[in-house]
């Protein structure tokens, strides 16, 4: 707890940043289908945010670099506020883009400032409980961004007006206890030939979950509202999504350390692959969607964990940072194409074609996974690494220095036996 009270500004900040982005996040599917917005232009909205966002995790580190973790933090947040306050000004879905182009950016610079700000703040005894709260305070604020916007009218000024308040606000506990940091290191990342080479199962299973994830998260609220939901049934289904996130973890983790990793992964993704065609199967029932949203959460947030372990089992401490800069990379190509192919699916088939390219890419990671299988030796479990868990916006700062802290603990470990 007490290493918990030395960030806690930061904590907080993060959490109210989390609840500023998830609400508006989960807006543009409900007020986009108020304005008249089709799915193609609310998927061109979804993918733009996840290109600012991979734009972002490429610069953001020269940003700090070369003027300083405090302005950016400040520069970015008052770009984040004045975004959201925009929304509503500008109701066009080619402005909403850039404007999502511009937030996705923002947000990648704040992850990166945050995550080395609370590396920097850490020890080799804190660290691992430090970025477990740091990732428990960003998944916690988009559970409560769904209670915020299930609450306000989604036709109002006032909803994205809260959402940027949120924001301002939380950049005033960050900045009045900053200390001067060392600047984040501008990590390169590995070539995608060499990453696949290393690992084909993790570079194609991250690129194809990125496309899982940007679809279930972006997509999702206009899913909803495509299908009638209320309000407030859309943001209880996206919180189910975030819920099953954070549940999932603990038992993924415990069994990642268990047995073979690749059988891990295709149980994971087949469970995940089928439990998404339960809408299209017995219809969209609420508490249908509800169990479902839980269960493809709960599936794909640990297989990001998973497939990170996976390929760090194969690599050696020193390649590390660059591979992890190689698989976000991936993911967020993934990220960028997904919400797009939703939403020709959803054009052309209806709205069941959101259930069928979120299933069919699960299964697909599963296909791949099972061939895989039949073409390289699996890592005895002694000799594999332990499994992290970590979020899909995490920085290549934080998952670098997660990976390292585990891989020093575990040779402590070894060396007091």
């Amino acid at each position: 707890m007490i290493v918990i009270l030395r960030v806690w500004a930061l904590l907080f900040g993060v959490l109210l940043i989390m609840i500023g982005n998830g609400m508006q996040s989960t807006l543009m599917g409900i007020r986009g289908g108020l304005e008249g917005f089709s799915t193609f232009e609310l998927s061109v909205v979804t993918s733009a945010y996840f290109a600012g966002f991979l734009i972002g995790s490429r610069l953001a580190s020269n940003l700090i670099r070369s003027v300083g973790h405090v302005r950016v933090f400040a520069a970015l947040g008052s770009f984040m506020s004045a975004g959201l306050i925009a929304f509503p000004i500008f109701v066009d879905p080619w402005a909403w883009a850039l404007i999502r182009l511009l937030l996705g950016f923002c947000l990648s610079g704040v992850y990166v400032s945050a995550e080395s700000w609370l590396n920097d703040k850490a020890t080799n005894s804190t660290r691992g409980t430090i970025l477990s709260a740091y990732m428990l305070a960003q998944t916690v604020g988009l559970v409560g961004a769904q209670v915020l916007v299930g609450v306000t009218p989604a036709e109002t000024f006032t909803v994205f007006a809260i959402a940027s308040i949120l924001v301002s606000l939380s950049f005033a506990p960050i900045l009045l206890s900053a200390s001067p940091v060392p600047a984040a290191e501008n990590i390169k990342p590995m070539r995608l030939e060499r990453l696949y080479k290393t690992s084909p199962l993790a570079t194609v299973g991250t690129l194809l979950l990125g496309g899982v994830f940007a679809a279930q998260l972006g997509m999702a609220s206009v899913y909803g509202s495509e299908i009638g939901l209320s309000t407030g049934q859309i943001t209880s289904f996206v919180a189910a999504i975030f819920l099953g996130s954070i549940v999932f973890q603990v038992p993924v983790g415990w069994l990642s350390d268990i047995f073979d990793r690749r059988l891990l992964i295709l149980g994971v993704t087949m469970l995940g692959g089928v439990a998404s065609l339960t809408p299209w199967i017995f219809g969209p029932s609420f508490p249908v969607l509800l169990g479902t949203g839980f269960m493809m959460g709960g599936m794909a947030s640990p297989l990001y964990s998973l497939l990170i372990a996976y390929c760090n089992d194969y690599l050696e401490l020193e390649d590390m940072p660059a591979a992890s800069g190689g698989i976000i990379f991936i993911y967020g190509v993934g990220a960028i194409i997904g919400p797009l192919l939703t939403g020709q699916m959803m054009d052309l088939i209806g709205d069941e074609g959101f259930w069928l390219f979120i299933a069919g890419t699960f299964l697909a990671i599963a296909a791949w996974c099972g061939y895989r299988m039949t073409v390289r030796s699996a890592i005895s479990v002694e000799d594999a690494g332990d499994y992290v868990s970590l979020s899909p916006t995490a920085s290549p700062f934080a998952v670098t220095a997660v990976t390292e802290w585990t891989t020093e603990q575990d040779g402590e470990s070894e060396n007091d036996r």
